[in-house]
């Protein structure tokens, strides 16, 4: 059952009950209750709510919920979380005619979808990024990617605390070090395109083909899990999100982070309007600008990357050596990359 279906339901249910009260005096019907029915029958022609379907962590999506609640519409939006993969192959599969009236995800779905597909809306409100966006989406947060160490299990394990990417290839890391699959994990792309950027896209799967060995049985499917088996300790060495192991590191657990020489690599996330033509509900465009407007103190205390002019981050969430790959990043390069991995 959709949001809207459940919606139709419980207010055939509200009128059901209301008219069986009434049933029992059907004669006692005065002027001041026909004028009672008034605000009734204005309430039927109210505008649907927003609804909103989001890949974000539960932070972000609580981030942009306290954004709308405080700023006109409370009870006027619903919030479905999914998974990346999931509500893009909703996307894929449904293109316009899906449910959601605003949609959070990856920029690489977005922007294949976008090339495909058509389906978003020119946004009415125009907002002053760092860098260049297309007009149909505005950035809600960034994942900039890095290297961790669990610093006590280095020390015991007797390895050095690696400075790039390539050094997880090497033979003395096999078995200490933990990184996401690609083929599961977003996550996973960011170290992909470090080393992809670095050496050439042959060169540079191998490279990662060698460090997914070294991993074994670490090899995730998450990108959080690399860094949870390194605060178990069960690992000295992982990739992950930056942000992460900065604010473990903050907490005074055994957790460093380590700018790798390749290059720290940013996916970033948005929010953008389904345009269902005449059908597009009249709020979408709003919700998105309150998102953005309201929502993003709140989301970069989370996710630290500055995105907007204006926006400043703590000197120790601004990584050494920032960088955007060559090419549009897409769903299309993303499976690309995947390939030359896994040696498709």
């Amino acid at each position: 059952m959709t949001f809207r279906m459940k919606s139709a339901v419980l207010a055939a249910a509200a009128a059901a009950f209301f008219l069986s009260g009434c049933g029992e005096k059907p004669a006692e019907k005065t002027a001041g209750a026909e004028k009672a029915a008034a605000p009734a029958a204005e309430k039927a022609t109210e505008v649907a709510p927003v609804i909103i379907y989001s890949n974000a962590d539960e932070e972000a999506q609580q981030a942009m919920k306290n954004a709308l609640d405080a700023n006109g519409f409370k009870g006027k939006y619903l919030m479905q979380g999914f998974g990346t993969s999931e509500l893009g192959g909703k996307l894929v599969a449904e293109g316009t005619s899906i449910e959601a009236d605003v949609v959070t995800i990856s920029t690489y779905y977005l922007e294949s979808l976008q090339k495909q597909k058509n389906m978003f809306a020119k946004l009415e409100t125009g907002f002053e990024t760092l860098n260049p966006i297309p007009d149909y989406y505005a950035p809600i947060l960034g994942n900039c990617g890095a290297l961790f160490v669990n610093t006590e299990v280095l020390k015991a394990d007797g390895l050095a605390k690696p400075s790039s990417i390539a050094d997880l290839a090497k033979p003395e890391y096999a078995g200490h070090i933990s990184v996401p699959d690609i083929m599961g994990s977003s996550t996973s792309w960011l170290m992909t395109q470090a080393a992809i950027a670095d050496k050439g896209e042959v060169d540079g799967a191998a490279e990662i083909r060698a460090i997914e060995k070294n991993a074994g049985a670490h090899l995730e499917k998450s990108g959080s899990a690399p860094l949870k088996k390194i605060r178990a300790g069960e690992v000295a060495v992982g990739f992950g999100l930056r942000h992460q192991a900065v604010s473990d590191k903050a907490k005074g657990l055994p957790i460093d982070y380590v700018d790798p020489t390749e290059g720290n690599f940013t996916l970033f996330e948005a929010a953008a309007v389904v345009n269902k033509g005449e059908k597009t509900n009249p709020n979408a465009q709003k919700v998105v600008e309150t998102i953005v407007k309201f929502g993003r103190t709140e989301l970069l205390k989370y996710y630290p990357v500055a995105i907007y002019k204006g926006e400043t981050v703590d000197a120790a969430d601004k990584p050494a050596n920032p960088k955007q790959f060559s090419e549009p990043l897409t769903v299309e390069l993303l499976q690309k990359h995947q390939k030359l991995v896994k040696g498709e």
